[in-house]
């Protein structure tokens, strides 16, 4: 059967995963090879190299990492699971069986490729493969990677939360109001706020974590009920004081608290069983094994704390949309953990009652199959599989409605079709249930209308048969088509703010600007523009060493103006002068135009109009990597503000003090996961919320140390006008002057640093011959310090420069000697500053 929309949709989750398909007009789970709606997301590479995904490699992974605790190496291991965690990373499991290293993208290919191989009676070419609405766009192009990996021909993103909306709409006989989409995965969480009239769906917010999941449940029971329960029945000091030997302790445990967390989703208790040899000797040489019977407070008391993040989480994207948990009509329940009790327990309490009628495990994977029914297969797939003996036609049918009835427009594609087409052709469209039926309508290359009716609430499908003035049958293709009736899904959002860094041209700071158009919740697909950014330097024709740098990032909620390394960095996009046609001087505008498609893939165009000249460039993203020994240095500098700020007396201290806890829990945190990139990219995570709030509370006490810098520059500034100046610079400090006096009236910090900077940039230009002077001096008095490039030549200038001082100079030539320098100078010995970024 040849499809003229993708029909197909995959749930790719980090614990499990699902595929769905359209089969007469219903979203269907195609089942696994062990006859089950979800398959794990695991895969095992066994001693034959053969490589095995699914059930068959989750139980591998339990064999490997249990025996793992007897030689407390687990290098050997050839199992994996929750890589979904580090798409995007830089992060390698290594294969002792393959002998070499795999990437996160190549094992979800593994899992992609067995999904596929669940369709029996055809070919998957095309395919919708949900994502996390929280993902950033490094694992947004790392999905896309696995699927090219896995053969995927035609690839298109979709959030997760909007897959679960839009099967829930179809079935719900709720079509107004707002709704939440509470979505607790394997290992990421999304909250999603829909706007819903008459069946039209609308994402208006969403927020999420993704290092947020049931990994953390799971590792929550591991640290607050097993190993507690370890230590207290065995001597385990040597284990836990070694961080290798800790981490394979508690990835062996995860298993036993993976069923725990299950097992009391359904029942009250549940006893914790080991056998005995299983889990190696401790310290003294006594076999360990577990034996601990686990009630639902116990497991309340482990998981409480991790739910409610996720429920922080949700009530902070009410709040913001000023909304309460009484003024939603739905909240829908997704992913495995969202079974717990407890956690439906603590959402009736905090937001409102969740809605349990849909699946929680397929409700993704059923609405993506539903989604994928409403995109049409690339051209390029669809030239493959064309079966041109058959008349081809074109039908712009709606994909979804809320209306009963809808004009369809049906045509004939006479260049695609290679056999012979009647003079008259005729065709007749019948609902599948028979009732409905249009007739024979006689269609052309130019098309016709066909008006259709709709059975409500379902989706609808409609076969199309061709005939010719005799009455005989044409094959044709498409032969069907349908429409869901109901709801409509609108667009899904940009999860963040998508900006650059840049210098602000009022403060000299560099900053995160978020591009125009581009803003979070923003519907996609979406165009931003940022124009009228100046060049700093000159790009020379052909020199790739001449180059503007447009530092990407994906800021959060209230981002705008914050330090841009506290944003997540997407890549560094560099435009050479081999990349421009002529020679582009420096202090030029340049434009810039960002588009980003429905599978939020990303097009940056640059025109420079000096040149008249557009680049365009696909953004790819960088991936992610960080240092163990960095980060723990950040969380000290963090703690290090946090008490610098209580020693000058800041006056919020309710905040500061729960900063100061926040960053007691990171550091537990880091120390637990030393060793695990996906453990270190949650703790980056959460630190860079934590630094924000410091900045913000830093502002307070700025104040009385800027008030004390602007004083101390305008005694500067009008020493030097009265030496330096003329009328025109005295009307200048005048003005200054009496915008000082306002600026300490209302102690605004970030009006008084941009008065800052002008007082310093009117100094600067009362005094620039003498910083020429000074700098050309230093060059001269400390030449030998220099590692000059041409020695020679650099002598040469600097007695140029020193000759011109004594002669009335002129500050261009100056400067221009001073250039001709730094060109001479290694990149690491020129004066600081990066002056490749853009300014605006």
């Amino acid at each position: 059967m040849t499809r003229t929309k993708i029909d197909y949709g995959i749930d790719l989750g980090t614990t499990n995963s699902a595929i769905s398909r359209m089969e007469n007009g219903e979203a269907t789970i195609k089942k696994t090879d062990t006859l089950k709606d979800t398959m794990p997301s695991a895969v095992y590479i066994n001693k034959k190299k053969a490589i095995q995904v699914g059930d068959s490699a989750y139980n591998a992974l339990k064999r490997d990492k249990l025996r793992a605790m007897k030689t407390w190496n687990d290098s050997d291991s050839n199992s994996y699971i929750e890589f979904k965690r580090t798409m995007g990373s830089d992060k390698s499991y290594s294969s002792s069986n393959l002998e070499k290293d795999l990437t996160s993208e190549e094992l979800s290919a593994e899992v992609l490729k067995t999904l596929k191989s669940f369709v029996k009676d055809e070919s998957v070419n095309s395919i919708v493969i949900t994502v996390p609405a929280a993902f950033k766009n490094n694992q947004k192009e790392a999905t896309r990677e696995a699927a090219k990996l896995a053969g995927f021909d035609h690839i298109e993103l979709l959030q997760e939360p909007v897959a679960a909306s839009m099967a829930y709409g179809l079935d719900s006989d709720k079509k107004d109001g707002f709704w939440l989409v509470f979505d607790f995965g394997g290992g990421t969480f999304d909250a999603a706020l829909l706007k819903v009239e008459e069946g039209i769906m609308k994402v208006i917010d969403t927020e999420g974590d993704n290092y947020l999941g049931g990994k953390n449940l799971d590792f929550a029971i591991v640290d607050v009920i097993i190993i507690p329960y370890i230590q207290e029945t065995f001597v385990i000091d040597s284990v836990l004081a070694d961080d290798t030997k800790k981490q394979i302790l508690r990835n062996a445990m995860k298993f036993f608290a993976e069923e725990t967390k299950v097992a009391l989703s359904f029942k009250e208790t549940h006893n914790i069983l080991s056998d005995l040899g299983d889990l190696g000797e401790d310290d003294e040489g006594e076999e360990i094994e577990l034996d601990i019977t686990v009630t639902q407070t116990d497991i309340s008391n482990a998981l409480s704390p991790v739910f409610q993040k996720a429920i922080d989480v949700s009530k902070n994207l009410l709040e913001r949309n000023n909304l309460k948990g009484s003024s939603l009509d739905s909240l829908i329940l997704v992913g495995g953990p969202t079974f717990s009790p407890v956690l439906r327990e603590m959402l009736e309490i905090q937001i409102c009652k969740p809605d349990t009628s849909a699946d929680p495990m397929t409700v993704v994977s059923k609405g993506a199959a539903l989604y994928a029914s409403t995109v049409d297969v690339s051209e390029e797939v669809r030239e493959q599989t064309r079966d041109k003996t058959k008349i081809q036609l074109e039908i712009a049918n709606e994909s979804s409605t809320v209306e009963t009835e809808e004009f369809v427009p049906i045509k004939i594609l006479a260049d695609k079709t290679k056999g012979e087409i009647p003079k008259k052709v005729f065709a007749e469209v019948t609902r599948g249930d028979k009732a409905w039926s249009s007739g024979k309508i006689e269609i052309n290359t130019i098309g016709e209308i066909v008006e259709i009716q709709l059975n409500e609430g379902k989706t609808n499908i409609f076969y199309v048969v061709l005939y010719n003035d005799k009455g005989d049958i044409l094959e044709s293709e498409p032969s069907n088509f349908s429409v869901i009736q109901g709801s409509k899904i609108g667009s899904a959002t940009l999860p963040y703010n998508f900006g650059i860094e840049l210098k602000d041209k009022s403060t000299g700071k560099v900053r995160f600007k978020t591009i125009k158009g581009l803003e979070k919740n923003q519907t996609i697909p979406a165009v931003g523009t940022l124009n009228g950014l100046k060049t700093q330097n000159q790009i020379r024709p052909g020199m790739d060493s001449d180059f503007i740098k447009i530092p990407v990032y994906e800021g959060e909620h209230a981002s705008e103006g914050t330090r841009a390394i506290y944003n997540e960095h997407v890549t560094d996009i560099l435009i050479s002068g081999a990349d421009l046609p002529s020679l582009l001087p420096e202090n030029q505008d340049v434009d810039l135009t960002v588009n980003i498609d429905r599978s939020e893939k990303i097009t940056v165009t640059a025109y420079f109009p000096y040149l008249d000249y557009t680049t365009e460039i696909e953004v790819d993203s960088t991936k992610t990597s960080i240092e163990t020994t960095w980060l723990a240095n950040e969380i000290r500098k963090a703690k290090g503000s946090v008490t610098e700020l209580m020693q000058e007396g800041n006056s919020d201290v309710g905040k500061l003090q729960k900063i100061e806890s926040e960053l007691k829990k990171l550091e537990k945190s880091f120390e637990n996961n030393k060793n695990d990139v996906d453990g270190k990219q949650e703790v980056l995570t959460n630190l860079r919320k934590s630094l924000k709030a410091i900045d913000e509370l830093s502002e307070t006490t700025e104040w009385p140390k800027l008030e004390e810098e602007l004083k101390e520059e305008f005694y500067k500034l009008e020493k030097a006008n009265s030496d330096l100046g003329n009328e025109k610079t005295n009307q200048l400090v005048n003005q200054l002057r009496s915008q000082l006096e306002e600026v300490i009236k209302a102690k605004d910090v970030k009006i008084g640093n941009i008065l800052l900077e002008e007082i310093n940039r009117l100094f600067f230009d009362l005094t620039f011959i003498y910083q020429l002077i000074g700098m050309l001096r230093n060059f001269n008095e400390n030449f030998g310090n220099y590692s000059w490039k041409d020695s020679n030549k650099a002598r040469q200038l600097i007695n140029s420069g020193i000759s011109k001082i004594s002669e009335n100079p002129d500050a261009e030539e100056l400067r221009q000697i001073l250039i001709s320098l730094f060109n001479l100078l290694p990149q690491d010995e020129v004066p600081s500053g990066d002056n490749n970024v853009l300014v605006g």
